[in-house]
């Protein structure tokens, strides 16, 4: 185990200028500009894209009330582990947290459970991504597209995390370009300034002349936020690729900190356009899609083509990130000793190559479920993973209630991101990512993805009580889940006492 706690060497002398060494022995070589970049890029989705119109159709104009509430609930989670990320940056992230916050058990099951989800995401986006090829050049199978892409971005993942910066870095940017070209368009739009607008229609008026700002009624906003919740997944990946920069505490703060305006202008912005320009109950926002409705109802030519570009933009970008912070995952549990050895090995170039390959391997096999058996397996891991980003959120929570004292009574000094009013708005949020959960229950569609999801999780929960039941016997009593869990325990009392 000691051997796992230790940064491995990764090629070169660390302490060289220009091959620089992260605290986890991986090299450090994100650059500002990519981590700003992952940062904005990771809360844009092709969830966003895609999934807008269903939650558009479901609540009208009140969907801007759930995306509000979701993007509330992110801002939050996201300074949580802005809080944690700055004082301790690491590959393993919430994961690592959790482990020495709540327990071995705590990061060993959520770190297997986020892994689990990027895996199944691999499948979804590269199924995706091939659909909109095959299209483009339908000569090549689906499959084949898919199998190119994955290839594709294994490469440039195994070549060097530079590599996946910079692709990262031009994904995103395309997507932050084109939604913010799209805000200022349609704004000119409502505005009546936009030169050969056909649109007349356009404006504020929509947002309550079709059954008002409420046609579904209040609960309608609930059942938008299940809707709209996943697209949002993604925001934490800067806090994982922090640990592979030179100055991982300005970046993490940097990002919690712009966390805001890129929700506000990017969801509800973007959003709002697309609810001024048409009314929410347009046949065409199902139809075609809810921001290509919104383009052709203002006479942009060609709007279907375009918005195909960005949407693969978006589905390469969530492939890209998906694969990084699968295999950067691994990695953090290899190094932990809660995943094979191998998983801990990096290259020459500073890579956890079996780490990436592994995820890749799982990636492919989803894939293929996916073609094979589209409505049982595959719907079944797609259900089985559907609430982990929620369990995510609320281990976020539980872990910062107790690394807050264990990050004073250890290193105060490197508190430089604190959560607003702690405790009581960590508190606020677990009870608000709680009632997402128990209302899910109340929802054909969302009560399958709570139940399998916690199925799983409860199996990946007791592989681990059984792991240390085991360890605790192979080494006469006290093993190290024991050590390190007794010397990082804190009293709550204490914590809040602390803060």
């Amino acid at each position: 185990m000691a051997s796992l706690s230790t940064p491995t060497k990764a090629g070169g002398d660390p302490g060289k200028p220009g091959n620089p060494q992260s605290p986890d022995g991986l090299h450090a070589g994100l650059k500002n500009r990519h981590l700003s970049m992952i940062a904005i890029g990771g809360v844009i989705g092709a969830g966003l894209f895609v999934g807008s119109a269903s939650g558009i159709a479901a609540a009208g104009p009140a969907i801007l009330l759930s995306y509000a509430l979701v993007g509330l609930m992110v801002v939050l989670v996201m300074r949580m582990l802005g809080e944690m990320a700055a004082a301790r940056p690491t590959s393993g992230s919430f994961s690592a947290y959790a482990d020495q916050a709540l327990g071995r058990w705590a990061g060993f099951s959520i770190g297997w459970l986020y892994w689990f989800f990027w895996v199944v995401v691999l499948a979804v986006e590269a199924t995706a991504g091939a659909q909109i090829l095959n299209g483009w050049v339908p000569g090549v199978p689906q499959w084949a597209w898919a199998l190119i892409v994955m290839v594709v971005l294994t490469v440039s993942n195994l070549a060097s995390v530079a590599s996946y910066g910079e692709f990262e870095f031009w994904f995103a940017g395309i997507k932050v370009v084109a939604i913010g070209i799209f805000v200022v368009i349609g704004l000119l739009a409502v505005f009546g300034v936009l030169p050969g607008s056909d649109n007349a229609g356009a404006g504020f008026s929509h947002l309550s002349d079709a059954g008002g700002f409420l046609p579904k009624g209040p609960g309608a906003i609930l059942t938008g936020v299940l809707l709209v919740v996943f697209s949002f997944m993604g925001s934490e990946i800067v806090t994982l690729a922090a640990g592979e920069s030179a100055n991982p505490e300005r970046a993490v703060s940097k990002a919690t900190s712009s966390v805001i305006w890129r929700i506000a202008i990017f969801y509800l912005g973007s959003i709002f356009v697309v609810l001024t320009l048409i009314p929410w109950n347009d046949p065409s926002i199902v139809k075609d899609g809810s921001y290509v409705a919104a383009l052709n109802s203002i006479g942009i030519p060609h709007a279907g083509q375009i918005m195909d570009v960005i949407v693969l933009t978006a589905v390469l970008s969530c492939l890209n990130s998906g694969l990084y912070t699968a295999s950067r995952m691994a990695f953090s549990l290899g190094k932990r000793g809660d995943a094979p050895g191998a998983f801990a090995r990096v290259s020459k170039r500073g890579v956890p190559q079996v780490a990436i390959l592994s995820s890749v391997v799982f990636g492919f096999v989803a894939v293929w479920f996916n073609y094979q058996w589209p409505d049982t397996v595959f719907a079944f891991l797609l259900n089985s993973s559907g609430a982990v980003a929620l369990f995510v959120w609320l281990v976020i929570c539980f872990t910062q209630l107790r690394m807050r004292g264990i990050i004073l009574r250890e290193s105060p000094e490197k508190l430089v991101v604190k959560m607003w009013l702690f405790p009581y708005l960590t508190w606020a949020t677990i009870a608000m990512i709680s009632f997402v959960l128990v209302y899910m229950l109340t929802d054909d569609a969302g009560r399958d993805q709570v139940l399998l999801s916690l199925l799983v999780a409860a199996i990946v929960i007791g592989i681990s009580l059984v792991r240390d039941v085991m360890r605790r016997g192979n080494s006469g009593g006290v093993g190290p889940a024991d050590s390190d869990s007794d010397s990082d325990s804190v009293d709550p009392a204490k914590d809040a006492l602390n803060s």
